[in-house]
């Protein structure tokens, strides 16, 4: 266990600003919606930013191109290595091919094939390991040692977490102040830059993360203020199979979000299929956690919802349907 490092955080409002900036005409500004449905159930204002249209499907592109953007030329034709179960493996390899580097994406064999199948397709090199058996971080260490590439982790880089919290900063453009906002939470690259945000355009806004039951490591972390790990969890939740919170976003989290509640794999299959029928919004399980939080009542005992107006990051829509469909007939 390892407590958070004191000293100064390692992104603040003027990073997440100047990554906007830098976003401009490459990232797409992602809709919000809202559905009469959701606030008649909820008692709330709910307003959905959807990173589910985002380009490749996920915010995942804000935080890899804003990285990249940032290379120096060298870097640039050296390339890059990136480990992923399949978001930010599109995410490198679409950036890399916008900007013109070569991206090597370290991904386990139980990836989502429609995530594999993207990341070749925008042009990146895939290495395959076995999850559990393997550890990605050391696979894309040695390469990046073998071949001088310049290693993109998924969350814990400045550059990474700045570009995330663009999503937020956007949000809160269009809606104005928030009470709530209720962001996936794996790595905590999302929940971190959001947070940032939040802080500096709505400051009475609570910063909730919303991570599966399975894989409650940030929530544990959160609690005790002392890192806490958890191996492989088995969730639907692939985005946010995520080993801890790392050493950059878990001071982040500390020092700006409110709290971190868990759902478990049926809630989010649940609401990941009301917001497909309801408001046609398909959305992967991951993307969907945090508004299973608010549909299904994980929020209520510790943060009544009604009457509050309340932001939702759907973060992102790559999911298998043929899975999803499979799944649901085996939750019933």
């Amino acid at each position: 266990m390892i407590s958070p490092a004191a000293g100064p955080l390692a992104v603040d409002f003027a990073d997440v600003a100047r990554a906007h900036e830098r976003l401009e005409g490459h990232a797409r500004r992602t809709p919000v919606l809202t559905s009469s449905t959701v606030d008649a159930r909820t008692g709330a204002q709910v307003f959905f930013k959807c990173e589910n249209f985002q380009r490749m499907g996920a915010f995942k592109f804000r935080g890899a191109y804003n990285a990249l953007a940032q290379l120096t030329a060298e870097e640039r034709g050296r390339g890059v290595v990136a480990f992923s179960s399949g978001n930010h493996a599109q995410a490198v390899a679409l950036a890399g091919r916008e900007l013109g580097v070569p991206a090597v994406i370290v991904m386990p064999t139980d990836a989502p094939p429609v995530k594999l199948e993207a990341t070749r397709g925008y042009g990146a090199e895939v290495v395959l390991y076995e999850r559990g058996k393997e550890p990605r971080e050391a696979i894309a260490a040695q390469l990046a040692k073998e071949r001088y590439l310049t290693v993109i982790p998924p969350y814990d880089h400045p550059h990474v977490v700045a570009g995330q919290g663009t999503a937020a900063k956007e949000l809160f453009e269009d809606t104005g102040p928030l009470d709530m906002l209720l962001v996936p939470c794996g790595g905590g690259g999302l929940i971190s830059g959001c947070a940032v945000a939040a802080h500096r355009m709505a400051p009475n806004c609570r910063v909730i993360g919303v991570e599966p039951a399975a894989g409650d490591d940030a929530a544990r972390s959160f609690r005790s203020r002392t890192l806490q790990t958890v191996d492989n969890p088995q969730t639907i939740a692939d985005g946010a199979r995520t080993p801890s919170l790392g050493k950059i976003t878990f001071p982040l989290v500390l020092h700006y979000v409110s709290d971190i509640v868990t759902v478990g794999d049926t809630q989010l299959l649940d609401s990941m299929f009301y917001l497909w029928e309801r408001m046609k919004l398909v959305v992967e399980p991951t993307g969907a956690l945090g508004a299973a939080a608010l549909l299904e009542g994980a929020l209520e005992a510790a943060h009544p919802t009604r009457g509050l107006r309340i932001g939702v990051v759907l973060s992102g829509g790559n999911v298998d349907l043929d899975w999803a469909l499979a799944a649901r007939r085996g939750s019933r």
